[in-house]
């Protein structure tokens, strides 16, 4: 049979804080072991004569602090496991920032050491007071060493610990920036709940690793919540809300009558705006333009979850989920070490969840969508033939099928013209898949030389105040000419 721990906390400063409960404990247990002796209490404990232990050797040996953690863990299951009953104690409450009590936790479970966890004043009760919060409202506790931009939300209130040097200062500072402004006030606490050691001290967001004195092992930052529609406007929740109150009784007129049908057409012209400013590297216009196509997102998903079907946090868990899931190479045990590889796990894994929905296709071609633009859907339909052999085996196959095909162009009569033109076309997408070129960025690529060269010709005319409507073929084709040769 096990042994027990139990695990007590020392609170945030000296005796005074602790219970009558946690003191009778220490005076009378007699295996006491202490996180650390760096705590206003261990002079109370010297001074009435209460024998403990210390893990400070183990922040002398280990750089890493995870395995402190996880090293005293296993010491003291170890110690229990034969039978023992041990109080540990650490600073603050025992269930909060305390990794070893996790760690002692998860074990003490697997092993069969009873584990009791006893209270504690922690450094937040102290924070409350000393900065006036009142958690109800909402509060944000987070891990300096481990936070990431999506742990934050400016609405809350936010206290950061861990943050025990201007490593993890500069760090937090760095993340904090992508949300809040350089001038944003941030309290920097230090020591609270030690009499006559605390420190409160407020800096703008862009001065917070400046002092490496700031920062040691009961340091901690507060950030106030921000009503401020500047800061709220980088927030994910705030998009959600603007478009519900567009959509709401007294919101928009227009957006309120929009149904998914009304605004098809809006996300096909706001995707076509942003693949252009991604044709011309145009960053500036790029996020705006991603904007747009994230608007339309947002309102088929607004419109879909008034109808009662999704919101879009079901599309984002969508979303997520098949990442994941067709991504065994990053998310699980496959390899794929080439691009080539990684899209063929893919596909595989794609056609598996159509077999596993009942969704199994009747054509190798199905799946390609309706609306497509043609080249485009010919594009991807003659990849997917391709797929079983049905392909051309050589690229001079394709050149003379254009030869063929053009050839019927040129004698077709007017019943078939457009029929012929189409096999032609077809034929000529073939070749750009031969050659591993995309047909509609080619051609869109052409589209645009041609709109720079054009325009060329309009200003050399303005220039000489001749109407584009008047100037004759040979001199238009004179400026086409010169275009070719001072346009890149």
């Amino acid at each position: 049979m096990g042994g027990k721990i139990t695990i007590i906390g020392l609170g945030s400063g000296n005796e005074d804080q602790l219970s009558l409960g946690i003191y009778k404990l220490l005076k009378n247990t007699k295996n006491l072991y202490l996180r650390t002796r760096i705590h206003p209490v261990v002079d109370f404990l010297k001074k009435e004569r209460i024998a403990f232990k210390t893990f400070d050797y183990l922040y002398d040996t280990l750089t890493d602090y995870d395995q402190v953690y996880s090293r005293i863990a296993s010491s003291l299951i170890g110690e229990a496991s034969t039978g023992k009953s041990l109080v540990y104690a650490v600073p603050g409450h025992p269930m909060v920032a305390e990794r070893s009590v996790q760690y002692i936790l998860q074990r003490g479970e697997e092993q069969n050491v009873s584990v009791n966890v006893l209270g504690g004043e922690s450094f937040l009760d102290t924070a409350f007071s000393r900065l006036q919060i009142d958690p109800i409202e909402g509060l944000l506790f987070l891990n300096g060493e481990t936070l990431t931009l999506s742990d934050l939300n400016p609405t809350k209130n936010t206290i950061i610990g861990q943050v025990y040097n201007q490593w993890v200062a500069s760090e937090v500072k760095l993340t904090l920036m992508e949300i809040y402004p350089d001038e944003m006030p941030i309290y920097i606490t230090s020591n609270l709940g030690i009499i006559g050691e605390e420190v409160i001290k407020k800096v703008p967001l862009y001065e917070l690793d400046h002092n490496p004195e700031d920062f040691h092992h009961l340091s901690s930052l507060f950030i106030p919540k921000v009503k401020d529609e500047k800061i709220l406007e980088r927030n994910f929740s705030r998009l959600v809300e603007i478009v519900q109150i567009l959509r709401s009784p007294n919101g928009c007129p227009w957006d309120r009558k929009q149904t998914h049908q009304s605004i098809r057409k809006n996300l096909i012209e706001e995707t076509y705006e942003l693949v252009e400013t991604i044709d011309e590297m145009d960053m500036e216009h790029m996020e705006e333009e991603l904007g747009d196509v994230l608007l339309q997102v947002m309102l088929h998903s607004q419109i879909a979850e008034e109808e009662g079907f999704f919101n879009i946090y079901d599309v984002i868990q969508q979303l997520n989920q098949k990442l994941v899931r067709r991504h065994p190479h990053v998310f699980g045990d496959e390899n794929a070490n080439e691009a080539e590889e990684a899209l063929e796990h893919w596909h595989q894994i794609k056609q598996q969840e159509k077999i596993d929905k009942g969704k199994q296709s009747n054509s190798i071609l199905d799946g390609i969508p309706k609306d497509l633009p043609a080249i485009l859907k010919a594009y991807k339909l003659q990849k997917k033939a391709a797929k079983v052999g049905f392909d051309w085996t050589e690229i001079t196959d394709v050149y003379k099928k254009i030869q063929e095909e053009f050839e019927e162009v040129k004698s077709a009569d007017k019943s078939n013209q457009m029929e012929e033109l189409g096999d032609l076309l077809f034929a000529v997408v073939n070749l750009a898949r031969f050659m591993k070129i995309d047909p509609e960025e080619a051609l869109a690529k052409t589209n645009t030389k041609f709109i720079k060269r054009f325009n060329y010709i309009e200003n050399k005319l303005k220039e000489l105040n001749i109407p584009i409507e008047e100037a004759s073929l040979e001199l238009m084709e004179k400026y086409w000419i010169e275009s070719k040769s001072r346009l890149i």
